[in-house]
């Protein structure tokens, strides 16, 4: 499967119908985005089940602005609704498989119970 070209129109229908989605956040003018997007093309390639997206942050800036992004490419993995990874910085692709293991391997049950406890601690602050 090819990557999906996300937008403010189509996000939230896309992470609501998938359980496992990475984002890449690019630009055209990105040297750094040009390299690794070929990494994350071949990786979308060998992971068909999961769903690869792609932000234009220049043609969405809302979005780019919704999630804070202030260095591309930043990828972003959501799980379950919830976001699981957000660092920026291309990856070679080795980094970028071993990523994907780990985020398979999540139990998301602690991961729901462990953002549900930082909020409790932030609203009580």
């Amino acid at each position: 499967m090819s990557t999906l070209e996300l937008t403010k129109d189509n996000f939230n229908d896309t992470v609501e119908e998938n359980g496992f989605v990475l984002i890449d956040f690019w630009a055209s003018w990105c040297g750094p985005c040009r390299t690794f997007g070929p990494v994350y093309e071949k990786a979308a390639e060998s992971h068909p089940d999961l769903v690869f997206a792609k932000v234009d942050t220049e043609a969405q800036q809302e979005l780019a602005a919704a999630f804070e992004i202030r260095s591309i490419p930043t990828l972003m993995i959501i799980r379950d609704r919830t976001v699981v990874f957000s660092q920026p910085g291309a990856l070679p692709a080795p980094a970028l498989e071993d990523l994907i293991k780990q985020a398979r391997a999540l139990d998301m049950d602690e991961v729901r119970r462990e953002v549900a406890e930082q909020q409790a601690q932030g609203s009580a602050e």
